[in-house]
């Protein structure tokens, strides 16, 4: 993770569009005091019988789990809720053989979403690549996959950039590579977070993970005045105009949204003399964020989140 952390703070020094405001992280560092903990599930979305079949249903969510808002009626709610239906109604629905031949109709009917879904091709695509790889790698299983990293988090975002090209998110920013992996990121945070940082849960190096950059904790970021934008990039975000993947805008937003809460981090470990988690920090950042549904969010058509 230290590629994604150096990378974004390459980007936040560099930045045109998104300035990171020391002042603003420190005004909401103070105000809070310490970071109100959030549990993993609090709205009772996902499946879990402690068990690998939840890894495997958290490795399909984490394929899936990518741009939701142009269909304004769905979201993250409907995937995760979808998924655990079918699988209580169905343990094998998620096999290895049986993720390799989902077309988009029957994405959709086990979604139970009445039309197509945002990049429906693409997500049957991932969807087929899990399948794929998981059993030409790991026996079938992503609890296999999960055993290999050693409890290491940075073992197991690697292992599944390297195994799973879909999840490979980076970009080229003014001649820079930066690295993001938001859902390799997110599949270590829900294993943590469902397990309770103990059998699949269980890594040694959590503290390594970054923020989850998304549309969702930009905005919050925003709101509490810790990322300000250019004149022209707000505009773009209050108009519902998209902007595309991989430009600067786009780079920016995220990328300065990782260096600002890994600032934000830092200065309340100080402060308060606690280690604090970015999982942490991402999840209550999140969890506020999804609260607030008028809250303006960039807008773009992506795999990566």
């Amino acid at each position: 993770m230290d590629d994604v952390r150096a990378s974004s703070a390459w980007v936040a020094t560099h930045s045109s569009h998104v300035v990171v405001d020391s002042a603003g992280i420190e005004k909401v560092v103070d105000s809070i005091g310490s970071i109100p903990k959030v549990e993993w599930d609090f709205e009772g979305i996902h499946y879990f019988d402690n068990g690998p079949l939840t890894v495997q249903y958290l490795l399909v969510l984490d394929a899936l789990n990518f741009c939701f808002w142009p269909d304004k009626e769905l979201n993250y709610d409907h995937l995760a809720l979808g998924l655990k239906a079918v699988l209580q109604n169905d343990q094998s629905a998620f096999d290895a053989d049986r993720l390799q031949k989902y077309t988009g109709p029957q994405l959709r009917e086990l979604l139970k979403w009445p039309r197509p879904l945002p990049l429906e091709d693409e997500r049957v695509r991932l969807l087929h690549e899990v399948g794929c790889e998981l059993e030409r790698s790991f026996d079938g299983k992503a609890s296999n996959l999960v055993k290999s990293c050693g409890k290491s988090a940075l073992k197991l975002v690697a292992l599944v950039t390297r195994h799973f090209p879909g999840f490979r998110d980076h970009s080229l920013y003014k001649g820079h590579q930066v690295f993001l992996y938001k859902r390799a990121q997110i599949f270590v945070a829900d294993l943590w977070g469902a397990f309770k940082g103990q059998a699949y849960g269980q890594f040694n190096d959590i503290g390594s993970i970054t923020i989850m950059a998304d549309y969702i904790v930009p905005a919050v970021l925003r709101q509490l005045g810790v990322l300000r934008y250019s004149s022209t990039l707000a505009s773009t975000i209050e108009a519902n105009s998209e902007i595309g993947p991989g430009s600067e805008e786009e780079v920016e937003l995220r990328a300065c949204s990782v260096h600002a809460v890994e600032k934000m981090r830092e200065l309340i470990s100080m402060k308060s003399g606690k280690q604090v988690l970015s999982v942490e920090l991402d999840l209550w950042l999140w969890a506020s964020g999804v609260q607030c549904s008028s809250l303006p969010h960039h807008r773009t058509l992506s795999i990566y989140y």
